[in-house]
């Protein structure tokens, strides 16, 4: 912390030389930054990526049905957040991009990652949320689809592309869906219909579930 601190940065990843840095939240800043000549270009269009999310958040929607209520407070490896606050987090993500959309505000990394609040206490209540945003993601989408995606959206990380925007958020919310249905394994629970390898292809996705640090 002391070290991002000194460079300036607020959040992590981050990839500096120097003291110079940039946030690695969107791959192509990183690449500009190393002076690299790789496209990293989403590979998904936005009609894929909007199918694709439909199908992660139902995904989402019932894994956390699946949670031991007792598990919620658990904390997560090498990492200080507990189980609750993953699973809320999966669905506050297409909050903060849904906000971003729909109100032409700034996405924040506050929004991003705030916390479920005190009353949302079980996996029923997760769910119920999550269905509920799922919903809002779906009439977004019936709005905004055939939409102009080149253009830049305004970011706490910078301006980066829509569809770019798009794509992260998409990953985003995979990658911790897959760590819920991990979770679901440690709790002695089968997860019923998990991500397969079918819904990391064309994201920017690794086969690691979980940080090794």
């Amino acid at each position: 912390m002391a070290a991002l601190q000194a460079l300036g940065a607020r959040s992590v990843p981050v990839v500096s030389r120097g003291d110079r840095f940039v946030f690695a939240q969107v791959i192509k800043d990183v690449v500009d930054f190393l002076e690299l000549e790789d496209d990293t270009g989403p590979n998904l269009s936005p009609d894929e990526l909007a199918a694709r999310y439909d199908g992660i958040l139902e995904t989402a929607v019932r894994l956390t049905r699946q949670m031991p209520d007792a598990r919620l407070e658990d904390e997560l490896p090498n990492r200080p957040r507990s189980w609750r606050v993953l699973m809320h987090h999966v669905f506050q993500i297409p909050v903060a991009f849904l906000d971003m959309e729909e109100r032409g505000e700034t996405l924040t990394y506050e929004n991003m990652v705030a916390p479920p609040p005190d009353d949302m206490t079980t996996s029923t209540d997760i769910a119920r949320f999550g269905e509920a945003v799922r919903g809002r993601f779906q009439a977004w989408w019936a709005a905004a689809r055939g939409g102009d995606f080149a253009g830049e959206v305004p970011t706490y990380f910078g301006a980066t592309s829509r569809h770019e925007m798009l794509e992260r958020t998409v990953w985003h919310s995979t990658q911790h869906v897959r760590q819920v249905a991990s979770l679901l394994e440690q709790a002695g629970v089968s997860p019923d219909r998990p991500p397969t390898s079918a819904d990391i292809e064309g994201l920017p996705l690794t086969e690691a579930v979980w940080d090794e640090t």
